[in-house]
């Protein structure tokens, strides 16, 4: 059981129904999910009003709701149906799961960033686990409605909350911060997603650093300290820099990229393994590092948290298809830096005759969109042998390869089939193919073309 319909009429004093003590095991904003005993929580959209869904939220598991005030209560609801009126529900959802982390207080753990938070609250969730019981993000579950959702399905057990927050613009993070009172923070890097509405990379930079303004007085803050944005951080109390360059805090050393792991050590000597693909990944694992030894969790236990690693999906997934070819699915999103970070990977990995990158729009780049895909090529060269490109912007991807190394067979697609047709050649043992674009463009049915034959 999370509360009562009693524990939420002292929070909502507005309300009607039987409320005295009927218990809420889950909450809800989708009525078409099936839930038991569960809160529903309207949420009014541009283009929808899941109001108009409440009959479907009650056949579903509904047994209380919060209701905008404004709107009419259908006449179906029983009489004794605890309905809590509100002036906004999306705004109460938040309030309810504010007052739902205070009451349970675990340690809380921020993680925001351009690129590598999921990864790294993966990393983080595992680390923490191995000593306290353990409640994390779902999935991406991390904007305005997505946390407080995250919040509310914690246990009521729950000791250490990670918690990934996402941002399209200034305050958003702010208000993700002032919901979730972080302990501890961690910030991945400094990157380009989403410039088209920040302006600039400085402005990335700001509205990172305002999963700070909830944080309490003395929790950690964790971050790249390679990135220059950053460096303002450096002297505040708590500040644990991670990175390759000498004078970090923690610095990232040797490391050796297998076929399926990461190797890499620390200043300290100390050694890691990761079943990643990347220095960028030895970076999202020190973050987890740094957090880990600061809350009492011994080598041994760091090191096999790192090593049992569950990953959201979609992330860098090495998977087999058709004839054997070797696949890494990385089409969960992109950002100009992360993509740079994959192919770096890709050209370090042995034991391939071909090396084909599959590449498609990032979104969300505004003005900058073609020169931040043109710098994508600054990256592809040997020994890279094939690129094709998929979408609008991307071409200039392969336009720009074109100049800059004849020797790459390079082709741009805007018709699905032809890109399949194109990929035909490719599938056979000794290739690696990399995927990779926004999600937008939904590179895994591409890939579920040439993994079932």
């Amino acid at each position: 059981m999370l509360f009562t319909t009693e524990w939420l009429s002292k929070h909502f004093t507005d309300f009607s129904g039987n409320v005295e003590s009927i218990a809420i095991e889950e909450v809800f904003t989708d009525s078409r999910v099936k839930a038991t005993d569960a809160l529903y929580v309207p949420i009014v959209g541009e283009n929808f009003d899941a109001h108009d869904y409440m009959k479907q939220a009650f056949e579903n598991g509904a047994a209380a709701v919060l209701w905008n005030r404004e709107k009419r209560l259908p006449e179906f609801l029983p009489t004794d149906f605890p309905v809590f009126f509100v002036d906004n529900t999306v705004e109460a959802l938040q309030q309810l799961a504010a007052y739902y982390r205070s009451e349970i207080d675990p340690t809380v753990i921020g993680i925001t960033g351009s690129n590598g938070k999921t990864t790294t609250k993966d990393l983080v969730a595992g680390m923490v686990k191995m000593v306290y019981q353990t409640h994390y993000t779902d999935g991406n579950y991390n904007n305005h409605i997505g946390l407080p959702l995250t919040i509310l399905s914690m246990p009521r057990d729950t000791e250490v909350l990670v918690l990934e927050m996402g941002m399209s613009d200034f305050g958003e993070i702010d208000l993700l911060s002032r919901i979730a009172r972080p302990d501890h923070v961690i910030i991945t890097n400094i990157g380009e997603s989403h410039i088209e509405y920040l302006g600039s990379r400085e402005g990335i930079a700001e509205a990172k650093l305002e999963i700070t303004n909830g944080m309490k007085e003395d929790g950690l803050i964790i971050i790249d300290g390679d990135e220059d944005l950053l460096k303002p951080v450096h002297n505040q109390k708590g500040c644990i820099t991670c990175g390759f360059h000498a004078g970090n805090d923690m610095v990232i050393k040797n490391v050796e990229i297998m076929p399926h792991q990461t190797n890499f050590q620390l200043g300290d000597g100390i050694s890691y393994t990761i079943p990643l693909l990347g220095k960028h990944h030895a970076l999202n694992a020190t973050f987890a590092i740094a957090l880990g030894e600061r809350m009492g969790i011994d080598i041994e236990k760091r090191r096999q948290a790192l090593l049992s690693l569950e990953l959201t999906g979609m992330r860098f997934e090495m998977i087999k298809g058709i004839n054997d070819v070797s696949i890494i699915n990385d089409a969960y999103n992109a950002s100009p830096t992360s993509m740079k970070a994959a192919i770096e990977v890709v050209k370090q990995m042995d034991g391939f005759t071909e090396k084909v990158l599959i590449l498609g729009d990032i979104l969300e780049l505004g003005e900058y969109s073609q020169v931040m895909h043109q710098s994508i090529a600054t990256v592809i060269d040997d020994p890279i042998t094939v690129v094709f490109t998929y979408g609008n912007e991307s071409k200039h991807i392969s336009t720009a390869v074109k100049e800059n190394n004849k020797s790459i067979h390079c082709m741009h697609f805007t018709e699905k089939e032809e890109l399949l047709h194109a990929l035909k050649a490719y599938l056979k043992r000794r290739a690696l193919l990399l995927f990779k674009a926004s999600r937008g463009l939904q590179f895994e049915s591409f890939i579920n073309e040439i993994t079932h034959p």
